[in-house]
């Protein structure tokens, strides 16, 4: 890993280094001799005050083709750093969106797994209601049984009442006339008269005790039967209730499941997009090598057609060794 600064002597160092080995020390030359570490604006900068200070005129200036390959340098790491950024960006920004999405695809989910339960239990509540309703339907037609046999019974009564009244008038229009008739043995008749009226007024008596228990019969029965419709109108609207949540219930499934139709869609979509963006990427990445390549051959041409004399020659072949350093360089800081 390359460090992150490096101090004028070791540019010096690698300046006298390179000189002894007869080789020309720019920028790259002095680069990779110090193990490819430092920047190539602090090792000229380095450069620059070095010559300054041995007061050498003719090394004050760097030459053409070492210019532009510097320039080439500049213009490459720039190229290298923002495709990075931006190639880094893209990708970040797509994964978090597709880590969004499948968020909220697991959440929707999981909503709908856990509107499935509901639904079951609310099947399960509806069977239990109709269960107890049919239980109370069973109830209410037993009672309605016995009501028809207590009405039946207070029919007999009535009847028997009709018949004992009926017998008491017959009694009466034959007291009548055996009063009328036997006169002269109302003495004699009078304490048998007055026996088989108190044992008839003691029968009405007993015969208007057992109605008066069969309409407090009647009526206590009859509050059962209200009671049992009652609870039956109430179920009834338990059920209903409970069918429209049932109804609500798969409706908002039905909902549910569109909206997780449409976040599959999305993810399929960012899926595509990805894709699209990782072959921009590398359509980036092999127009960068282009860019590079032209960018080589542009720093190789003028030191082709300069038309020097064979003493900077060296310094040309110097510049070429050092395009290919160069060359070599950017791939190793990406």
């Amino acid at each position: 890993m390359a460090r992150s600064g490096i101090y004028k002597s070791e540019v010096l160092r690698a300046r006298d280094n390179l000189l002894a080995q007869g080789r020309n020390p720019s920028i790259d030359a002095i680069r990779a001799e110090l193990g490819n570490t430092g920047s190539k604006t602090t090792i000229h900068r380095y450069l620059k005050e070095l010559e300054e200070e041995e007061g050498a005129g003719s090394g004050a200036k760097i030459a053409v083709s070492e210019a532009i390959q510097e320039l080439v340098g500049r213009l490459a790491a720039q190229l290298h750093e923002e495709a990075d950024e931006r190639i880094a960006a893209m990708a970040a920004e797509s994964a978090a969106q597709l880590a969004q999405c499948r968020e909220q695809l697991a959440q929707i989910t999981l909503e709908a797994q856990n509107s499935q339960q509901q639904l079951q239990q609310l099947s399960q509540t509806l069977a239990a209601e109709q269960q107890q309703h049919a239980a109370a339907r069973e109830a209410l037609q037993a009672a309605q049984l016995r009501d028809g046999q207590q009405q039946q019974q207070i029919i007999g009564l009535q009847e028997r009442l009709a018949e004992n009244q009926a017998h008491r008038a017959s009694l009466e229009e034959k007291h009548q006339h055996a009063r009328e008739a036997l006169e002269h043995y109302r003495q004699s008749v009078k304490e048998q008269r007055d026996q088989e009226q108190r044992r008839h007024e003691q029968q009405v008596q007993q015969l208007q005790a057992e109605l008066r228990t069969l309409g407090q019969t009647l009526i206590v029965k009859q509050d059962e039967l209200t009671r049992l419709y009652q609870d039956s109108a109430r179920t009834g609207a338990e059920l209903l209730a409970a069918s429209r949540a049932l109804r609500q219930q798969e409706q908002e499934q039905a909902r549910q499941a569109q909206i997780m139709a449409g976040l599959q869609a999305r993810v399929v979509e960012q899926e595509r997009l990805l894709a699209v963006l990782n072959e921009r990427l590398e359509q980036a990445v092999s127009s960068r090598e282009e860019v590079w390549q032209l960018l080589q051959q542009a720093s190789a041409a003028p030191a082709v057609t300069a038309g020097e004399e064979p003493a900077p020659a060296t310094e040309t072949d110097g510049g070429a060794e050092a395009g290919t350093d160069e060359a070599a360089a950017p791939s190793g800081n990406s």
